[in-house]
């Protein structure tokens, strides 16, 4: 296998070190006696422009949270893109909810609100964006759609740390949020999530959820609502806190080398890079998305395998929620797969011919960016 030298992931220094000692010199690892989680939670709040966040074990965990807190139950739907990690949709099914999935825009790779507002029925009681890669789905017809439906929002952003939409943060937009700190994604601990809310009362009725519905003090077990245990531990959120402190530049760094990543790509002959609505006007680059649509199926699978072996890290994409085992176990609308894809033919498209590559690309120099590109098209040149 070849090497060309991108940056590795994770990455770290003696922020991270540091953070570690002092949470362990705390003497106290779990949130209830230490400071670092609520440390993080502040400083993660003020970033993303949100009243309240809450860190939490991982960001499946963090939208079954968020969705809990307004109200999803037994039989209730929640509009999904039918292109996303398994996550968005199984959130809902762990709470007894239907997920809809609904088609994606074909430039963006986010939830097409058409197909959102013909989904909504008696039974909506939540509409999920997914800002894929990214890319902040369309929050300014969402956000109407909202309104007028009385269907809220909630924002799966879990890659979308730092994401600017007209100039406004994720937590600026008044809904509830989820964030993944899972090993890929663009900040990590390993492990873990965050929700943020724009409210008071939502933020305190996910504490007690968080923490198997136990008040702060208590001594008595006074258990006041059902909930798990998704508090993040100290070690974590300490981490968290210095990764949180070089994202800007990280940022910053992807967002120099993406345009330029995506210019070339396009002159390769087949193949279509993720497009970019021009409100997104901060973009953190989750992934480096795009399209062979002559080569589906096996030959993109042979494709990624060869970009593999040249040291490019490269992964073909999310399989449309509906063409999982998983989708069907428990929760699934009252359809077939075969119909579901002919509602959502551009997620059914993607989910055949879309690669991915790991944002750490865009951290790369300019000469790797072109290396990487000389590499795609000599390998989609000899499939």
């Amino acid at each position: 296998m070849s090497d060309i030298g991108l940056p590795a992931w994770p990455q770290y220094d003696e922020r991270e070190r540091e953070a570690l000692s002092r949470a362990l010199e705390q003497g106290q690892w779990w949130r209830m006696g230490g400071g670092e989680v609520d440390a993080f939670e502040r400083e993660f709040g003020e970033y993303h422009g949100a009243e309240h966040a809450l860190a939490v074990t991982n960001g499946t965990h963090a939208l079954e949270l968020a969705l809990q807190v307004l109200g999803v139950g037994p039989g209730d739907e929640v509009v999904v893109p039918a292109f996303t990690f398994i996550s968005s949709s199984q959130a809902a099914q762990r709470l007894g909810a239907v997920a809809v999935p609904v088609d994606i825009d074909a430039e963006t790779y986010c939830l097409d609100v058409a197909a959102t507002e013909a989904a909504i029925g008696p039974r909506t009681r939540a509409i999920m964006p997914v800002h894929m890669a990214g890319h902040f789905a369309d929050m300014d017809a969402l956000t109407k759609l909202s309104a007028d439906s009385g269907v809220p929002l909630v924002q799966d952003a879990a890659h979308a740390h730092g994401a600017r939409w007209n100039g406004r943060r994720v937590g600026e937009f008044g809904t509830v949020a989820a964030f993944s700190f899972q090993n890929g994604k663009l900040m990590t601990a390993g492990e873990g999530g965050a929700v943020t809310f724009p409210d008071r009362d939502s933020y305190e009725e996910a504490f007690l959820r968080h923490s198997c519905g136990r008040p702060r003090g208590d001594r008595s077990y006074r258990h006041q609502t059902s909930g798990s245990n998704f508090r993040l531990n100290e070690f974590s959120a300490a981490v968290l806190r210095a990764q949180l402190s070089r994202l800007d530049e990280q940022i910053e760094t992807r967002e120099r080398r993406a345009p330029l990543l995506a210019r070339l790509l396009a002159e390769i002959p087949g193949v279509v890079p993720q497009g970019r609505d021009e409100r997104a006007d901060r973009v953190p680059h989750y992934m480096a998305m795009f399209r062979v649509p002559e080569l589906a199926g096996e030959r993109r699978d042979a494709l990624v395998d060869r970009l593999v072996e040249r040291g490019v890290p490269a992964f073909v994409v999310f399989r449309a929620i509906y063409r999982t085992n998983g989708f069907w176990e428990t929760g699934a609308p009252d359809t077939t797969p075969e119909e579901l894809a002919r509602r959502c033919p551009n997620a059914e498209a993607i989910t055949g011919d879309g690669i991915w590559l790991h944002h750490r690309t865009l951290l790369g120099t300019e000469e790797q960016i072109h290396q990487v590109a000389e590499i795609v098209a000599d390998a989609v040149a000899a499939a």
